[in-house]
């Protein structure tokens, strides 16, 4: 009995410093991208540049997902209730953005793609005016997946449910493994869509590489690495797709071990492949890079200063 009570306490604590370490990177990971955001905004060259605007795309969206999963996660761990009505919002944007960033990243990549293999043509194809109209493009295919599972919904749930106080999960809004099916065939083919543009991406860049000499080379090359990089964050939103199909099936047998997957997944699916957009514009780009310095230099002399 008593080892029972001990092996209890000491997985009770375990769940604590997980949930605290998650709580802190969570927060570091959302300071950084407001310091990104910031940078953005100091340069009119950052916002009148497509890769820029674009980059600024993945940011917001990245931020907000992970606020809005943490919200979640937050009131999961403590057992906190919220009515049906206000879950089905939080969750719609959860939907949403869970998508938008992926769709960005292929965006991206074709303008490295227009950049590279069409660069004649980069100035018109990928103009400020055209990138709004793209992002407006982004976020109407993003929508697709959230609209067909939340329409399964609406057909399904009775008036009562919407004033009932659930755990916000998303696997309230599945009732039957049909609507499982359903959710995981729209984001296989979306996936599926999203690899052959950026395959395609790659591959005529890789031409170009081949023919290119001097600078050109160089420049190719590191189109082609942001290519890989894009590819690599693509295939860790589509792991992260299959995340709430391991969580629902755990949900069902162990809540405890739920919540311990729920961390895990938290942490490698959502927070890392969002790690990964800051490395590869933030720090990689020497422009962007050179002006973030110059943010932080500033900021240390004012409190030096003060």
């Amino acid at each position: 009995m008593a080892a029972n009570n001990s092996l209890a306490g000491d997985d009770l604590l375990n769940r604590k410093i997980g949930f605290l370490t998650l709580q802190v990177l969570v927060m570091l990971f959302l300071s950084i991208n407001l310091l990104l955001i910031i940078t953005f905004f100091q340069k009119e060259y950052f916002y009148t540049s497509a890769r820029y605007i674009l980059f600024a795309v993945t940011l917001l969206s990245d931020s907000l997902l992970l606020f809005m999963t943490d919200f979640l996660l937050v009131f999961a761990h403590f057992h906190i209730n919220i009515q049906g009505w206000l879950c089905i919002i939080i969750c719609a944007v959860i939907f949403l953005y869970l998508t938008v960033t992926p769709v960005t990243l292929t965006a991206m990549t074709l303008e490295r793609y227009v950049a590279i293999c069409m660069p004649l043509r980069h100035g018109e194809l990928c103009s400020t005016r055209s990138i709004m109209h793209s992002i407006l493009i982004i976020h109407v295919l993003s929508s697709v997946p959230c609209i067909v599972v939340l329409s399964t919904f609406f057909v399904l749930a009775s008036l009562s449910f919407y004033k009932e106080q659930h755990i916000c999960l998303v696997e309230v809004f599945l009732f039957h493994i049909w609507q499982h099916h359903l959710r995981s065939a729209v984001y296989q083919f979306q996936f599926l869509i999203l690899c052959i543009i950026i395959v395609f991406s790659y591959v005529k860049i890789m031409k170009v590489a081949r023919a290119a000499s001097g600078d050109d080379k160089k420049s190719t090359q590191k189109g082609l690495r942001t290519v890989l990089l894009h590819g690599f964050q693509l295939l860790l939103c589509f792991i992260q797709m299959w995340c709430p199909f391991i969580e629902s099936s755990l949900f069902q047998i162990n809540f405890t071990l739920f919540e311990s997957i729920r961390y895990f997944n938290f942490l490698m699916f959502y927070l890392a492949p969002r790690c990964l957009s800051p490395l590869i514009y933030g720090l990689r780009d020497e422009v962007f890079f050179h002006a973030l310095k110059n943010i932080v230099y500033l900021g240390l002399n004012k409190r030096n200063i003060t």
